[in-house]
């Protein structure tokens, strides 16, 4: 591993002002928080529901529920009674993706101005459920959200920088979703042309494979991490990211905003501070060098599994 000395000019660069001195919340509260969202009790709408007021205390969960289970009960009024799993999901894709007097005419549809979710607000289900305008996030959520409550067998797997939905039927086999375009079913070797990854991230299972609840809850929760990052609460980014990796150790994209995070909290402490190597304090410098060799494990572990940086961003 190479050792911090060697890094230092990158990590000295500058940095806005106001990162360099973004508050410095305790992150122990927000690692109790993330920790009981692994409840067993809880479903994976009441963790993105709970992940997204946690980012915007405006969200109102109760609401969104509300507006889910509504949605579920049409759906399922919609597929008629004693039906097998093939009409309750063609109801499903009609229900979202159709135009209709059941969603006002007007549809759930892929928003191409922001088909990723990097705005941090286009993450937020309930925003999605007003718009009527999701993302490879918000979509597959709510359609996970809405299938389980119809009684469908359905899990989130990831692509590079993206979520779809694994889908079992009556017989056992199992389908690819794809969301962001009503629902079809798609290839695995769709995914792999349009989303390059390599085989050994396959193998490992970082892409393709159905999540389990808990690897899914780390998923929907890596939001917290990017939105502390974001805030130049670096700490707070790490701690979330130690509790998401302990239940999904194989998590690379968490892994890698782990490492991004440590990086953000050596340019938080040092760009503009100091131009020199000699003049850093030598417990500062003690402590930089930690941050900057767990920067680069978290990196090498990601890299271990099949994570390529053009999988994703790295910041």
């Amino acid at each position: 591993m190479r050792s911090f000395s060697i890094a230092i000019a990158v990590v000295l660069a500058p940095l806005a002002a106001a990162l360099a001195q973004s508050p410095r919340p305790d992150p122990v509260p927000v690692q109790r928080q993330v920790e009981a969202l692994f409840e067993p009790s809880r479903d994976l709408l009441d963790v993105k529901l709970t992940v997204d007021a946690m980012v915007d205390p405006s969200v109102n969960t109760a609401a969104v529920k509300s507006m889910v289970d509504r949605m579920a009960a049409e759906i399922a009024e919609m597929a008629g009674k004693d039906v097998d799993s093939t009409a309750k999901l063609t109801a499903l894709k009609r229900y979202l993706y159709e135009s209709g007097s059941w969603n006002g005419k007007k549809p759930f549809r892929y928003d191409l101005d922001d088909p990723l979710g990097e705005k941090p607000a286009n993450r937020l289900l309930q925003r999605y459920l007003t718009t009527r305008r999701g993302n490879c996030i918000t979509m597959p959520l709510l359609f996970l959200a809405l299938g389980q409550r119809l009684g469908l067998t359905m899990a989130l797997a990831e692509a590079p920088l993206h979520v779809f939905v694994k889908y079992t039927d009556d017989d056992g086999k199992v389908w690819n979703l794809e969301t962001t375009s009503g629902g079809g079913f798609t290839r695995d070797g769709w995914y792999r042309q349009k989303l390059p990854m390599s085989d050994r991230a396959v193998a490992n299972g970082v892409y393709l494979r159905a999540l389990t609840h808990d690897e899914a809850t780390a998923l929907i929760a890596a939001f917290l991490i990017e939105d502390h990052i974001a805030k130049g609460e670096f700490e707070s980014a790490i701690a979330v990211s130690d509790v998401l990796l302990l239940h999904y150790p194989n998590f690379a994209y968490g892994l890698v905003k782990k490492g991004s995070a440590y990086n953000g909290l050596l340019r938080r402490e040092l760009a503009g501070k100091y131009t020199r190597l000699e003049d850093i304090p030598a417990d500062l410098k003690t402590r930089a060098d930690q941050w900057y060799g767990r920067n680069m494990e978290a990196f090498a572990k990601a890299e271990a599994l099949g994570w390529r940086q053009q999988d994703g961003q790295v910041q």
